[in-house]
């Protein structure tokens, strides 16, 4: 057998990898929401954001201390600037900000937008254009997401979504240029050196915000918090960004589409929350899209 030939058999191997790591990241953060409605217990908002960025940058430092990981190249810094800014800053600030007002269900609707808010700026920043399949499996599967989570939030309007129409925005920016990074070094190390870039101004965030917002010690409050910093904010996107390297950027945005009903899921589990009897069929709408989004071809 010829190297060829072995690395044609491998290929089905690592992307069945790539789309399990990226659903792994998936789960981790469809926990995000309630998780951060539980850390509201406990902390204002920037107490909050700023805990939970330091926390996660001191566990991605010790494992790069530990492993004796050198300091990425200078014309890596850019990116990593955009990751910082974009998933360790900018989304949660943003999406913390607007839970205040909105429900988990109504902030779902940017997880539902995030998929095809990413394809696209992949599709900019890359150069690369999915089939006209994916996209029409995609634009589906967003209108499925955001018809249903809308429907779950009564089709009204908050004022938190100025907050989270920004979340998206940045979210998908920062999603673009980790995935393309994850290409060139390990994601466990692009989301690594993110947020250890973010650790003076998260530990300086965190002193300020500490120091005018009341803490109330609740059993909910430090698991949100422990939960929003080390299962969303370094295990997911380390999983996320390996899983986007390994399928693509757009096919690995798609799996996303099934975050909001997840969030739903553990909204009622954990929230308590009604979810209305419609939630099986869009789950099951929303799987399909999946699926034609993974078997298009890019």
């Amino acid at each position: 057998m010829t190297a060829q030939d072995s690395a044609t058999r491998s290929m089905p191997i690592a992307v069945g990898n790539g789309t399990l790591l990226a659903a792994l990241g998936v789960v981790a953060f469809s926990l995000t929401f309630p998780s951060t409605v539980w850390g509201l217990e406990s902390f204002g908002p920037w107490s909050l954001v700023g805990l939970r960025s330091a926390l996660a940058a001191l566990i991605a430092g010790a494992f790069l201390l530990a492993l004796r990981v050198p300091l990425p190249e200078r014309r890596h810094w850019g990116p990593l600037a955009v990751v910082a800014g974009g998933v360790v800053v900018g989304f949660p600030l943003l999406t913390t900000l607007a839970l205040q007002t909105s429900t988990t269900s109504h902030a779902a609707v940017v997880v539902g937008l995030l998929p095809l808010t990413t394809a696209a700026f992949a599709a900019v920043r890359t150069g690369r254009r999915p089939s006209r399949t994916f996209w029409l499996a995609a634009l589906a599967g967003a209108a499925v997401v955001i018809a249903f989570t809308v429907q779950q939030s009564g089709g009204a309007l908050h004022t938190g979504d100025l907050y989270l129409f920004g979340a998206l925005l940045v979210c998908a920016a920062g999603y673009t240029e980790g995935g393309g990074l994850a290409r060139q070094m390990p994601g466990w190390q692009v989301i690594g050196w993110a947020l250890v870039f973010c650790l003076p101004l998260a530990l300086a965030g965190s002193a300020v915000a500490l120091a005018h917002e009341p803490v109330r010690m609740t059993a909910h409050g430090v698991i949100g918090l422990l939960w929003v910093a080390a299962g969303s904010t370094f295990f997911g996107l380390y999983v996320w960004y390996r899983g986007m390297a390994s399928i693509g950027i757009a096919k690995a945005s798609q799996i996303q589409l099934a975050q909001p009903l997840l969030t739903l899921v553990w909204s009622v589990g954990l929230l308590g929350e009604e979810i209305s009897p419609a939630a099986p069929v869009a789950a099951v709408a929303v799987l399909v899209c999946i699926a034609v989004t993974q078997r298009a071809r890019s």
